[in-house]
């Protein structure tokens, strides 16, 4: 296969992006558009954003310091508008800035000031054909420029060769571009229109797929039969009920009888149990795995991090205490003899209870008995990795579980395949957190951690992005030293770009109290529990949906002690966040998230607890999967069609048949 670039360290990087071939390249869209169109001066405002062109009428003049230095020189624009602008870090700018020469500023306004805090500047106009720039998420070390000259060779080189999924009467019927142009549109838009028509056909195109492979799976799940065993009594339980260290309330009741009685039917269960922060989601699946015990079968927890699996094992080690199950944790960084032992006994049927990631479906992983299968946070395991664990087992049961509580319309339409258990109500340990806004220049920020700290309490410092960026927005580098100027080695660092081993690390000295302060992105949205965590500091809220807003306030006061969640931003639409100052009602906010959110980001949103899409965002584009849901149900009715076997064929390829027959 040929490489995409001549330079070896790119196409480590590509490959490190999953990107291999011309066709994936045009699949990676830009995250979003750096607009260059030009301010209009007469109407902005204080700590906007502005795109100004002009010239540059003073000598640039450097001031150098210990920490920083400041480039200022004196600008006219062309409306004769006068301006100071300012250089923080960039001495290297005062050797190609020459006076009465006309550029581009890009920054943001002081009023006070009547300053621009530069961030970016480019020698003449930027022409019209140029003013939206595609922004992709990419390594730090892949500059943006070279995977927009890539994306434009690779579109070149696939030119008449890419064709759309979408049967021709959807096309026709929805009035789509055809798919060729929406790549190009999308990577280089001369408008926001070409955008917005890009988008409707590759989100269309992913929903419909996602909705046939659901309704194909469904299909084969209903042809599916287990052998007979003994019908399990939720009157069984009640011993080990009595043991636990809490009462179920009628949500986890109900729950764990409708999975018990899906586990006594000759069909299998494919079943989703989604609940708020803190409804007891987890001890609903410990109830499950014991009934499971009692009929005779081992259970299997995975998990999507060692972190979380860790924590699944200690939990279990705990509520089974009193019980004869023999429980073992197997992760990919177990060590070999351990792992050797416990794959042995596993086989054998020594253990009762195993808790992983993804070593649990490796080849040589073989069970005794594997009746079921849990999966937390279940929107990080591909269909076709679901399937390989629970055909671990002769016909094994399986249940999934999703931390973010979606209304269940829309949940009915992302897990078309599953049947569905819901949480709503909370323990009698219901947290007592106080959630409000402010503004990052407010001292009170400080002081809450302060508090925390005083009290031997921990806290959460999120921001919105790892790197610097030009927008304005806080990144967790800078929060870092930010706050590592403050509390010294108290303060630990933590994000996605970070190898396994290090983020292992440094979580496991926040569970330990080593670090008081993590400072992260939204990482720890789901899966972290550490008790004694109180505070939590969000910068740049409005730039997080609500739903993702109220799983990382999820993260403090799950020991039932008092907390604060602080929503700090400095935009004007801070009013969208009240919700969250007034509910702690995961669904009512998931509920005013739909309502209000606009377009977003342009692709790439991952939303906790539902599948992961390239270009579909599941918020904002429900509509779009309603409409691709009914489609996909219309389609196979009509299997005869030539014009759709084709693409039913296709959807079918991408699930593993082989392993739904194993199932």
């Amino acid at each position: 296969m040929d490489k995409l670039t001549k330079s070896p360290r790119l196409n480590y990087l590509l490959g490190g992006m999953n990107i291999f071939t011309p066709y994936d390249v045009i699949n990676h869209l830009p995250h979003r558009y750096d607009d260059y169109s030009y301010s209009d001066e007469k109407a902005i405002q204080d700590k906007q954003r502005v795109v100004l062109l002009g010239k540059v009428i003073s000598v640039p003049r450097v001031v150098p310091s210990k920490s920083v230095s400041v480039l200022t020189f004196d600008f006219m624009s062309r409306n004769r508008k006068y301006y100071k602008i300012v250089f923080f870090n960039q001495p290297y700018l005062a050797k190609t800035v020459k006076i009465d020469e006309e550029y581009s500023i890009i920054g943001t306004f002081n009023l006070k000031r009547n300053e621009v805090d530069g961030m970016k500047m480019i020698k003449g106009e930027v022409p019209l054909e140029e003013r939206l720039k595609p922004v992709y998420s990419l390594p730090r070390d892949f500059q943006n420029y070279l995977f927009a000259n890539l994306a434009e060779k690779s579109l070149k080189q696939l030119e008449g060769k890419i064709f759309s999924l979408v049967p021709y009467d959807y096309l026709r019927k929805y009035r789509l571009v055809n798919k060729e142009q929406a790549l190009n549109w999308a990577h280089h838009p001369h408008n926001y229109q070409e955008i917005q028509q890009a988008l409707r056909h590759l989100k269309y195109e992913e929903a419909l797929l996602f909705s046939l492979k659901n309704q194909l799976i469904r299909e084969s799940n209903k042809s599916l039969s287990k052998i007979r065993k003994e019908p399990i009594d939720l009157d069984i339980c009640e011993p080990f009920l009595d043991t636990l260290p809490y009462k179920l309330t009628e949500d986890q009741l109900t729950a764990s009888k409708e999975i018990i009685e899906d586990m006594n039917q000759n069909g299998l269960m494919y079943r989703l149990l989604q609940g708020d922060v803190g409804t007891g989601k987890t001890l609903v699946c410990f109830v499950a795995m014991y009934a499971n015990h009692l009929r005779g079968d081992q259970a299997a927890l995975m998990a999507p991090t060692d972190a979380l699996a860790r924590q699944h094992y200690a939990n279990a080690l705990k509520l089974f205490k009193d019980t004869k199950l023999k429980i073992a944790l197997l992760l990919g960084s177990t060590p070999a003899s351990e792992k050797k032992q416990i794959k042995a006994d596993l086989k054998e049927g020594y253990i009762d209870i195993i808790i992983g990631t993804h070593a649990l479906f490796t080849k040589d992983t073989i069970y005794s008995s594997l009746g079921l299968v849990v999966i937390d946070e279940q929107h990080r395991f591909g269909v076709n990795q679901r399937i390989a664990l629970a055909s671990k087992g002769d016909h094994a049961d399986l249940l999934m579980m999703s931390a973010t509580p979606i209304p269940r319309s829309l949940a009915l339409t992302l897990y078309g395949d599953l049947d569905i258990s819901t949480l709503y109500t909370f323990p009698a340990t219901k947290r007592d957190v106080k959630t409000v806004i402010m503004n990052s220049e407010n001292e009170k920020i400080f002081g809450a951690i302060d508090y925390a700290l005083s009290n031997n309490k921990q806290a959460y410092v999120i921001a919105p992005l790892i790197d610097f960026s030009e927008d304005g927005r806080f990144s967790v580098e800078q929060l870092f030293a930010k706050y590592a100027l403050k509390y010294k080695a108290a303060v630990g660092l933590l994000h996605g770009k970070m190898k396994q081993e290090e983020k292992e690390e440094v979580l496991d000295k926040f569970y330990k109290g080593e670090i008081k302060i993590l400072v992260s992105t939204q990482v720890v949205e789901v899966g972290i529990d550490v008790k004694n965590a109180n505070t939590m500091i969000i910068y740049d809220a409005t730039h997080f949906g609500l739903a993702s807003l109220h799983q990382l306030r999820g993260r403090i006061g799950r020991d039932g002690s008092k907390s604060f969640c602080i929503l700090v931003t400095n935009e004007e639409d801070a009013d969208k966040l009240d919700i969250l100052t007034r509910s702690e009602d995961g669904f009512a906010i998931a509920e005013e998230d739909m309502k209000q959110r606009g377009p977003g980001e342009l692709a790439g949103v991952k939303q906790s607890g539902i599948p992961d899409f390239a270009f579909l965002n599941v918020v904002d584009d429900y509509k779009i999967f309603v409409v691709a849901r009914d489609d996909a149900k219309d389609i196979l009715k009509n299997k005869d069609n030539k014009n759709y076997q084709w693409l039913i064929k296709y959807a079918t390829s991408l699930i593993n048949q082989e392993d739904i027959k194993k199932a």
